[in-house]
């Protein structure tokens, strides 16, 4: 740990984010497999007449879409690491591409409920074969890419009280993946259910069900990276243990301040000003705090009466 006073040193970085190489390629990997598969839709459903395909096509292009941005968003976190114009490093570029997959999941979800609504209303003829066919296929790509962003995650990330922190631009990849997925099987059953049973309204229903299920993960996906972009953390497990800390420097001693952000997948940045009569030095403060590895950034202020403030500020 480096300790400094809070002015006088020169500028330096502050990067905490946990660069995942492997995520990185393996979103790249499965951006380039569906993007593959959503051409291939596309130029054989053109090439047939088939409106089955050319959905799917453009369904698959949404995701497409999102998966780009993800694997944009590790290339351009790493590739600003150095710039010292963050203040905290880049991670939260991973945090705002992920918030940015979520509302298009939003999209395809609304996409999905439009379409099913429509097809309520208006049946049309459905080529069970031809879509069985499409169907089966994307699943089979959607697993593939599924095994390869699951193996990307690396291990899992754990504080002290083992609250789990996942790379939310990963989950957004693999978000969309099992959304495809998921819509491929409901449509895999709707479809037989359809052909060898007659029930062809099953088809939009399912639709319907699965659009529901996507808007789900959705909000999700969205609460978790919103809450990242907005330092809504002031109800994480460790402000309730740095409090607790606190507390027993005695009650002469007035928490007056408190601020805690994330600045990393499992990382945290913390401001704490207290007003005392006691001796108390900051150094005491943080000592308090040093079973909290997840602390890598601390600014302590100490204030009393007749005397200048008393500032420490120490990182990992």
């Amino acid at each position: 740990m480096g300790t400094s006073a809070a002015s006088g040193d020169p500028l330096h970085l502050h990067d905490y984010g946990d660069v995942s190489p492997l995520a990185e390629r393996r979103t790249r990997l499965v951006a380039l497999i569906t993007v593959l598969m959503m051409v291939a839709e596309l130029a054989v459903g053109w090439w047939s007449h088939s409106m089955a395909l050319l959905a799917d096509g453009w369904h698959m292009g949404t995701h497409a879409v999102a998966l780009g941005m993800t694997a944009a968003a590790y290339a351009l976190a790493r590739r600003l690491r150095r710039d010292d114009r963050f203040a905290f490093g880049t991670w939260k570029i991973e945090i705002l591409g992920g918030y940015t997959s979520a509302i298009i999941l939003f999209g395809v979800a609304a996409t999905m409920a439009w379409e099913s609504v429509v097809r309520l209303l208006h049946p049309l003829p459905v080529a069970f074969d031809e879509a069985i066919i499409v169907a089966a296929t994307g699943l089979g790509v959607n697993l593939l890419c599924a095994r390869l962003l699951a193996g990307a995650g690396g291990p899992a990330h754990h504080d002290h009280d083992h609250h789990h922190h996942q790379d939310l631009n990963l989950r957004s990849a693999m978000v969309h993946v099992a959304a495809d997925a998921a819509t491929s099987v409901l449509a895999l059953v709707a479809l037989g259910a359809g052909k060898y049973l007659g029930a062809a309204w099953l088809d939009p229903v399912v639709g319907l069900v699965g659009s529901v299920v996507v808007a789900v993960w959705a909000v999700g996906l969205l609460r978790d990276t919103g809450r990242v972009l907005l330092d809504a953390e002031m109800d994480a497990p460790v402000v309730t243990e740095i409090r607790a800390a606190l507390d027993r420097l005695g009650e002469r001693v007035t928490l007056q301040d408190l601020h805690v952000w994330r600045v990393g997948r499992a990382h945290y940045a913390c401001v704490i000003s207290l007003a005392t009569q006691s001796p108390v030095a900051p150094e005491q403060v943080r000592a308090l705090l040093a079973e909290h590895p997840e602390l890598v950034h601390v600014t302590v202020e100490v204030n009393r009466p007749g005397a200048a403030p008393q500032r420490l500020t120490e990182e990992a």
